[in-house]
C-alpha cells in the first residue's frame, strides 16, 4: 500500500499515514516523503511505536545528526544520549523537575518563537521530535510557515531585507526568558554566529524568512533599529495566516524544516503532568550565509 499524503491546508502541514516508522522505508517511499517535506515542511506521523534507536535511524536517513548539547553535562546531568535532546520535564532521575531546576529555566525559551540550532555556525536541516507521554491539557506545539510570510511581504521590504545577515546566539533567546546562568564552558562553546535575514530553499528555489528569538542584532545597523526589524518580522511571520497549532497525541512523530519554519511549545502544568519526548535534531550542510554567497559579517 502507497503512503497517504493528507494536508492540513495546501502549502504547510501534511498528515502521513499508511506508513510505518519502525522498519526500514524502500527508497520509493522515502522519496515520497521528501517530496511531502518539501511541499509542506511540517509532516505528521501517528500512531508510531519507535525505540530511540529507531527514532534515531530514521533521523539520519535525513541527514548527519547532532550530538553535541548546550548545556554543561558536568553542570546539568541529561536525562538521555548525546543523539537525543531531552524535551520533557523530567530530572536526569526520571522525576517531575524542581520549580526551581536549572533545565526548566533554560527551557523556558523554548515558548518563544524559534528555529533550532540557529544559534550554531552550522544550523539545523529538520528537527524530528517523537512524543512518549503527552499533557491532557496544554503543551502544544505551533509552527509558522516562513515561507509563506515572505511571500506576504511588500517588495520594498524584500529588497532592504536581500543580503541582511543577523547574529544568533543562545543567549539572545534565554536573556529574554529570564535565564542568565551560562557558565564558562558554555559561553566558549556557543559563540554568536552570522545567519542570513533571507535564505532560498535549494529543492525549491523558494524564498524564505530566516529569523527567530535566537537572532539578537544586525550586523550594519544600529542595535535598537536591528532589534526592531528582528521583532518586526517575527511578528508578521506570527500572525495567524501562517501558524498551525499542533495538539499531541501519544506516540507520535513530527518533523519540521528549521531552515524555514519557526516553532514554539505553549504551556502546560509542568509540575504536575509528565510530558516526556525527545527530540534527534539533523544538521544543514552549511552556514546559511555560505548556501546565499553573501560574506559573513563574523
Amino acid at each position: 500500500m502507497p503512503i497517504t499524503i493528507a494536508p492540513v491546508t495546501p502549502g504547510f502541514v501534511a498528515e502521513v499515514g499508511d506508513i510505518d516508522l519502525a522498519r526500514p522505508l524502500s527508497a520509493a517511499d522515502f522519496d515520497q516523503l521528501r517530496q511531502a517535506f518539501t511541499s509542506y515542511s511540517v509532516l505528521v506521523f501517528a500512531n508510531q511505536d519507535l525505540t530511540p534507536e529507531q527514532h534515531l535511524a530514521f533521523s539520519a536517513r535525513w541527514g548527519a545528526v547532532e550530538k553535541d548539547r548546550t548545556l554543561d553535562p558536568k553542570a546539568t546531568p541529561p536525562r538521555l544520549s548525546g543523539e537525543f535532546a531531552d524535551i520533557s520535564n523530567l530530572s536526569a532521575e526520571g522525576r517531575i523537575w524542581g520549580e526551581t531546576s536549572r533545565q526548566r529555566m533554560y527551557k523556558a525559551g523554548n515558548r518563544l518563537w524559534h528555529t533550532d540550532s540557529s544559534f550554531k555556525r552550522l544550523p539545523s536541516l529538520c528537527s524530528l521530535l517523537y512524543a512518549s507521554t503527552v499533557v491532557p491539557i496544554g503543551g502544544h506545539t505551533e509552527f509558522a510557515d516562513q515561507r509563506a510570510a515572505y511571500d506576504a511581504l511588500p517588495q520594498s521590504m524584500k529588497a532592504r531585507l536581500q543580503g541582511l545577515v543577523a547574529e544568533h546566539w543562545i543567549v539572545h533567546s534565554r536573556r529574554r526568558s529570564g535565564f542568565h546562568e551560562f557558565n564558562e564552558d558554555e559561553m566558549k562553546r556557543l559563540p554568536p554566529v552570522p545567519q542570513v535575514v533571507v535564505r532560498t530553499l535549494p529543492e525549491s528555489g523558494r524564498k524564505s524568512l530566516f529569523v527567530a528569538s535566537h537572532a539578537g542584532r544586525i550586523f550594519g545597523m544600529p542595535d535598537a533599529e536591528g532589534r526592531a526589524l528582528i521583532d518586526e518580522l517575527i511578528a508578521h511571520v506570527t500572525q495567524r495566516q501562517f501558524v498551525y497549532t499542533h495538539r499531541w497525541r501519544p506516540h507520535e512523530l513530527v518533523m519540521w524544516d528549521n531552515r524555514c519554519t519557526m516553532h514554539r511549545g505553549t504551556d502546560y502544568d509542568d509540575l504536575r503532568w509528565v510530558r516526556e519526548m525527545r527530540r534527534v535534531t539533523v544538521s544543514d550542510v552549511a552556514n546559511t550565509c555560505e548556501q546565499e554567497g553573501v560574506t559573513c559579517a563574523a
